[in-house]
């Protein structure tokens, strides 16, 4: 059993209403020693595959597919076996 982490985040180039939405909340509440905010996504994944390298290519795989728009966003992933 493995378990997959993966952070998704909007390129550097792409604009983030968000994060600036976020950025603005926050100096409007006096925090004004932040900086840039960028939004990203957090998922878990749980996995029955046979080996680490396995699931980091699965795990790759889904990201290029689904998880992320690769035109517009950043992955990356950490894969760690778990007991279970």
């Amino acid at each position: 059993m493995f378990k997959a982490t993966v952070y998704v985040t909007l390129r550097e180039s792409v604009l983030d209403p968000q994060g600036n939405a976020v950025h603005e909340s926050l100096h409007s509440l006096g925090y004004d020693e932040v900086g840039d905010v960028r939004i990203g996504k957090y998922m878990e994944l749980e996995m029955n595959s046979e080996d680490q390298k396995t699931a980091e290519e699965r795990v790759r795989d889904m990201c290029e597919k689904l998880l992320a728009n690769t035109v517009i966003e950043y992955y990356r992933f950490e894969v760690k076996k778990v007991e279970g």
